[in-house]
This record gives structure tokens, C-alpha cells and sequence, in this order.
């Protein structure tokens, strides 16, 4: 009987598939990689992040004018003293499986998001207790007034703190899980899924959307399509390709250079969607050499001019700026201090540092994905400067989503470690000290991993600020603090388009929330 059971799963649920697959309002994505890791606080890749949105939830969300709002949350209390904090969900929450949310799941899921999330990870140092106290209630208790509780909770992207099931949230957050149960708007179809090609979700009958308008992450989820498909191009030409014979809706990281030609049709759209742009980096691995040295990084860093790399990567100067500030410029906290070591002064500075520095000729391995554009075309501007400067240089070609799980790897070379890799983030991910690329502990930071307690301190200090002129100096001596060991090199800011068919309606910024889009009829 059970055996009969679970064939009548499998007919009921290819049933669904089939049915939807013959339907009308189908969504074709070409995102910008491989969707490899469904666990979006395991990694901060965005592509995953994206995923996540499709099929979780949260308790809060950033609304258009970026104010949190209530989004699993129904109502909430909160004591004279900013200590105590008390939040009850909503009706109708149900996970994927149909089994009801509960405040034990949101309990797990904060616990666990705040082991890897910089924003959390502060949080939960003032935090004396977190508790489910019934089925929908959970209370958190601090040891110190907390201001910052709803915008950490409504934190837009990575790492976004999405709920959980109770038994995948028990996870260790060092290891990715695999179970993408969630209680979001769709749900992913790991069955109709293709490694290396295909990932597929359908919509969630069962989900109950807010009443409220939709307001950039904020209010009514409502899936506008029955499935949406994302469709991997290891060439991002190949995807505009595809775009352009209309296999594809949408093309999330097309080169600015290969738009060019598609720009003036009628049936295509070629658009900017954030205005404060992506943060172009370079992150080195502290813990090995020759990076395991600050004077060997600072030296490097003199050679790394934004201005070539920006060329490179992107070309027409309408996408892309020079910004010599660790926060992104046109941001709050943007600012010059130690500005003189944060432009690069050139290659023959550079030289004399690094020979200064003691450099032995130990290779440099630097992650190249290939089929990221942008990243791809600064790794090849770095290995060209780094010989340059005398540096023996290896670039191991991988995708973007092998980088992803690569750079986790803390062994040595030799078992698969390695030195360098670069990276870009949305400007609005790095704003702020609390972002875990700033992180200077060595266990719980980000991928390079140093150790820097007086950078961790600061950190505390811009989370216990009591005003935006206190946060502003804190952020300024955070800004000298990196310049001075050079963990990360700001490579320049740029605004890459996308592209999609004129058809394609629910187009957001500066994420796009793919539960939102649908194709016009």
C-alpha cells in the first residue's frame, strides 16, 4: 500500500508538471550561473540568494522606501528598554510539505543564518535568549537595547535570513543542506531539474500572500507565473543568443559590450536596474602564503589601478565609475579616509613594496570563472599585472558556481586551497561595516578568512552606535583599518544591465524578485 502510495505521489506530481509545462505563463531565465548550492546561508552567492526568494520566506522585508515590514510576522511588541522583542506569525503559514510554520522553525533559522551572517553574527552577541514561548510566538531577549532588530531581520540579500524547516535549520551551517523545503511563493522541482542545464520551480497553490500592495520585498508575494525556469548558458553571448530567438525572457548578466547590438529593438529591453551598482573586488586568502603577509597584499594592491580593470571588464565608461572608498560611493557612509592607500599609485611603487615585502616566489592561485564576463576579465587583469610586478601566477579555470564551493576549501594548495579570487557585490550589500565581507574573524567571516580583532571591534562599535554622525566615524576608522591590511581591494564600481523581452512584465530593482515576474499575454 505504501508502495502505491508513493507511485500516486509521483503520477499526481508529474501530472502537475506536465500541465504546467503546456500552460501559457512559463518564465525562462538565463541566469548568470548555475544554480549548484540551493542553501542561501551556507554561501552568498547571489544565485542562490535568488533562489531562496523563490521558495522561502522571512519575517521581515525592506519596502520600497527601505523601511522593514512585516512579512511572516502578524504582530509584534517590543519593551520601553529596546530589550525584549516579541513577534507572532501570521495565519496560513504552511511549508511545502503542508505541514504547518511554527515559531520552533523561525527559532532554528535565526540561529542558524546568525552563524554565518555578519549582520547576525553581531546580533546574537547581545542576544541573552531566543525561545519559541507557544506554537507562533518567539521571543528574543537582550542584554543591551537593540535598535537594528527589523532591518537585520528585513536584510535584503546575502545572506538574507530566510526561514526553515525546523529539521533542515538543525543543519550544521557549515555544511550546505539539500532539502529546499521551504514556505515561499514556489516551489523547486529538483525532479524536472537538469544538472548543468535546467533548474525548474512551479508555483505554491498553497501560499498565502499579505494583503498589502508588493513594495520592493515587502507585502503580497503573488506568483504571477505558473513556472519559471532557469535555463544555464556557460557564455553569456550564447544566452543573448537565446534571447534574442526567444528561448530565453531574460538574460541576468549579459557583458555591457554585447548588448550593444541589441540596443534600439522593439522587442528587447536593455536597462540599468540598480541605481548604486555592484562593488568590483579582489579577496585574498590570509592564511596562505604569499597573502598571509599584509605588505605582500599592500604592495599588489598599489599595482591595481580601478581604471584598467574597469576598461576591461566593461568598456563603455557609461557603466562603470571610480570609487577609492571601502563603502560604495553615492552610499551614506562612502568616504576618504586613507584614501592615498587606497589608490593604487602603480606598478613601480608596487615593486619596491613587494620587494620590500620579502615576496619568495610562492605561485599565486587565483579562481577564474569563465563564465562569468566581468569576474573572468579582472582575474586576467590581475595575472597580466601580478607577472608584471615578478609574481609567479596560476589561474585555475572553473564556473562561477565551482568557485562558489571552491573558496571554501581552507586547505592548502596543494589540497585544492588557493590565493586569490574576485568577486563583485551589489553596492547595497556593502554599505555598512556590518556586512560580513568586512568581517575580521577568522571562523565565522567571510571567505579568506583574517584575523583581525580590532576590526572586529570596530565592527561592535558601528553596531552600538547611537547615531548616523557616530556610525559615520566608525566607518571611516573601519575604512583606515582595511586600507592598512589590505584584506580586500576595491577594484571599482559598475552598473551592468540586463536584458529581456519587451513581453517580460514585473521587472524589480535592485533585485529581481522572479515570484514577481510573468509573461504578457
Amino acid at each position: 500500500m505504501k508502495k502505491l502510495s508513493k507511485l500516486g505521489s509521483r503520477l499526481a506530481g508529474l501530472a502537475i508538471s506536465l500541465a504546467l509545462v503546456g500552460c501559457a505563463n512559463v518564465v525562462r531565465v538565463a541566469p548568470h550561473t548555475e544554480l549548484k548550492v540551493v542553501d542561501p546561508i551556507w554561501t552568498t552567492a547571489y544565485v542562490t540568494r535568488n533562489h531562496g526568494y523563490l521558495v522561502y520566506d522571512t519575517l521581515f522585508a525592506l519596502d520600497e522606501n527601505f523601511e522593514p515590514q512585516p512579512q511572516m510576522v502578524d504582530r509584534w511588541t517590543v519593551s520601553d528598554d529596546k530589550k525584549t522583542w516579541v513577534f507572532h506569525l501570521r495565519d496560513g503559514l504552511k511549508w511545502h510539505d503542508g505541514s504547518d510554520v511554527t515559531a520552533d522553525d523561525c527559532v532554528a533559522s535565526l540561529q542558524r543564518w546568525a552563524k554565518r551572517d555578519g549582520v547576525g553574527q553581531q546580533l546574537f552577541r547581545d542576544l541573552e535568549s531566543l525561545a519559541a514561548t507557544d506554537g507562533k510566538t518567539l521571543t528574543l531577549q537582550f542584554k543591551v537595547p537593540n535598535t537594528i532588530l527589523l532591518e537585520a531581520l528585513a536584510k535584503m540579500s546575502a545572506n538574507v535570513p530566510f526561514m526553515m524547516p525546523k529539521r533542515v535549520a538543525e543543519t550544521d551551517p557549515y555544511k550546505p543542506i539539500e532539502d529546499a523545503t521551504g514556505s515561499g511563493p514556489f516551489i523547486f522541482q529538483k525532479s524536472a531539474s537538469e544538472a548543468g542545464r535546467k533548474t525548474v520551480y512551479v508555483r505554491n497553490a498553497a501560499y498565502v500572500p499579505r494583503a498589502e500592495p508588493q513594495s520592493l520585498a515587502a507585502g503580497g508575494k503573488v506568483a504571477k507565473a505558473d513556472r519559471i525556469e532557469w535555463i544555464y548558458y556557460p557564455d553569456q553571448n550564447a544566452a543573448l543568443a537565446a534571447l534574442v530567438d526567444r528561448k530565453v525572457d531574460y538574460v541576468e548578466s549579459p557583458t555591457a559590450k554585447a548588448v550593444v547590438p541589441l540596443e534600439g529593438r522593439q522587442d528587447i529591453v536593455i536597462a540599468s536596474t540598480d541605481p548604486l551598482g555592484n562593488v568590483a573586488m579582489v579577496r585574498f586568502n590570509t592564511e596562505l602564503p604569499p597573502f598571509d603577509k599584509p605588505a605582500v597584499r599592500l604592495a599588489v594592491l598599489q599595482a591595481m589601478q580601478q581604471e584598467d580593470y574597469m576598461t576591461a571588464a566593461l568598456g563603455d565608461a557609461r557603466y562603470w565609475r571610480v570609487c577609492h572608498s571601502v563603502f560604495p560611493c553615492g552610499t551614506p557612509l562612502a568616504n576618504e579616509a586613507a584614501v592615498d592607500r587606497l589608490k593604487a599609485s602603480g606598478p613601480d611603487e608596487a615593486k619596491k613594496l613587494l620587494a620590500a615585502a620579502g615576496y619568495d616566489g610562492t605561485p599565486v592561485v587565483i579562481l577564474n570563472p569563465v563564465d562569468s564576463p566581468v569576474i573572468s576579465a579582472l582575474t586576467k587583469v590581475t595575472a597580466e599585472k601580478l607577472r608584471q610586478l615578478g609574481m609567479v601566477v596560476q589561474i585555475q579555470d572553473m564556473s562561477w558556481a565551482a568557485l562558489t564551493e571552491r573558496r571554501a576549501n581552507r586547505a592548502p594548495v596543494a589540497q585544492g586551497g588557493w590565493n586569490m579570487f574576485h568577486t563583485w557585490w551589489l553596492a547595497a550589500d556593502v554599505m555598512d561595516p556590518m556586512s560580513i565581507v568586512f568581517s575580521g574573524d577568522p571562523q565565522n567571516g567571510w571567505y579568506g578568512w583574517p584575523n583581525d580583532p580590532v576590526l572586529e571591534s570596530l565592527r561592535a562599535a558601528y553596531a552600538h552606535a547611537s547615531n548616523a554622525a557616530e556610525k559615520k566615524q566608525v566607518a571611516m576608522k573601519v575604512q583606515s583599518r582595511i586600507a592598512e591590511t589590505g584584506v580586500i581591494g576595491i577594484l571599482g564600481q559598475f552598473f551592468e544591465p540586463v536584458a529581456y523581452s519587451s513581453k517580460v512584465l514585473g521587472i524589480t530593482t535592485p533585485i529581481q524578485f522572479y515570484w514577481n515576474m510573468s509573461i504578457d499575454q
